[in-house]
């Protein structure tokens, strides 16, 4: 039989699933103990010591078949020529006990001369089968429902399509905030039954979302007080992540509607297009005529900005919300 895969590339914009993936092959590398030791994994935006990654690839594993390690952000650590081929080489070279992952957050895109990303193509044209490519990325908004329905299989319960539906109105493409979600109505459930439309409206974030738009229409109209003071108060009720995932969605729908706004879109074809609920196009589309495209754009540079920082811990997220409300005065 041929050997499996022992270097993985795994590259898309669904964390979740990547994270999966990644917990699936730690559990291959035996009880609690003895997979810590086994494991290491690199931040190639961290300045990587390539040193300490050659050593981790090379280490026999301890009272396991295999060591796991695990490099994200490959790309961004082969910024140079020379770090590119050493890091390919050591690839080429790792020992059959060695499982390398390496992890892009974001689909490895063709060049602007539609030529393949070098990785992604170093990675197909192996002839050897020790090399593997997974894509994860998030389900479209029109693929959410059904996600929805089968993560809530996955976690032991169950949820009616019409509950799924609502579900995915409220949380967008965001599948680890909607994973999240199913966990705490499966919870409120008792896992007894399927989650019903009256479970989300009762448990679920309606009335955090409802706050959100009341936040961003005050950003938009620079009511600065009162944009703090509901930031405030659903921090006082929500997970920072949950109203962060939130935020993000709410401002990519605006981009995208002023975009088609500036097209002169209609509000059925916004609808259509953006596969919105027809009873907020109108409050959508009404926000959106706040904000300039470039104010936009901006905007939603920074929140990728502040997501950056959030993963790798950088600044906490409660008091980064706090802050952009601050700096979003001077874009609004």
């Amino acid at each position: 039989m041929p050997e499996p895969p022992s270097i993985l590339l795994l590259h898309g914009n669904d964390e979740l699933a990547i994270a999966a993936h990644i917990a699936k092959l730690s559990s291959g590398l035996g009880d609690r103990s003895t997979a810590d030791m086994n494991f290491a994994r690199f931040d190639g935006r961290s300045g990587l010591d390539f040193q300490a990654l050659s050593s981790a690839v090379n280490a026999a594993p301890f009272l396991a078949p295999h060591r796991l390690v695990v490099l994200d952000h490959p790309v961004t650590a082969c910024s140079s020529p020379e770090t590119r081929t050493k890091i390919l080489e050591l690839l080429e070279k790792a020992p059959p006990t060695a499982l390398v992952a390496l992890v892009e957050y974001d689909e490895l895109k063709p060049d602007k001369n539609k030529r393949p990303h070098w990785l992604l193509k170093w990675a197909v044209s192996r002839s050897e089968p020790r090399v593997a490519v997974h894509f994860y990325n998030m389900p479209r908004q029109w693929e959410m429902p059904r996600w929805i329905e089968s993560e809530a299989k996955k976690q032991g319960g169950r949820i009616d399509p019409d509950a799924a539906a609502r579900l995915a109105e409220m949380v967008g493409e965001n599948t680890r905030f909607a994973a999240q979600e199913l966990t705490k109505l499966l919870t409120y459930v008792n896992y007894e039954r399927p989650i019903r439309l009256l479970d989300v409206e009762r448990v679920s974030l309606v009335s955090a979302q409802a706050s959100i738009f009341k936040l961003v229409d005050a950003l938009g109209q620079n009511k600065k007080k009162d944009a703090q003071r509901l930031l405030h108060r659903l921090l006082e009720d929500e997970d920072p992540m949950a109203i962060w995932g939130m935020v993000i969605r709410q401002f990519r729908l605006l981009l995208q509607v002023r975009e088609m706004l500036d097209e002169h879109a209609t509000q059925l074809e916004i609808q259509q297009a953006l596969g919105l609920p027809g009873f907020v196009v109108p409050g959508i589309c009404s926000q959106a005529g706040n904000f300039s495209v470039s104010a936009l754009e901006s905007i939603y540079h920074k929140l990728l900005q502040i997501d950056e920082q959030a993963k790798s811990s950088q600044v906490p997220l409660d008091l980064s919300l706090d802050l952009l409300i601050v700096e979003l005065q001077a874009t609004a």
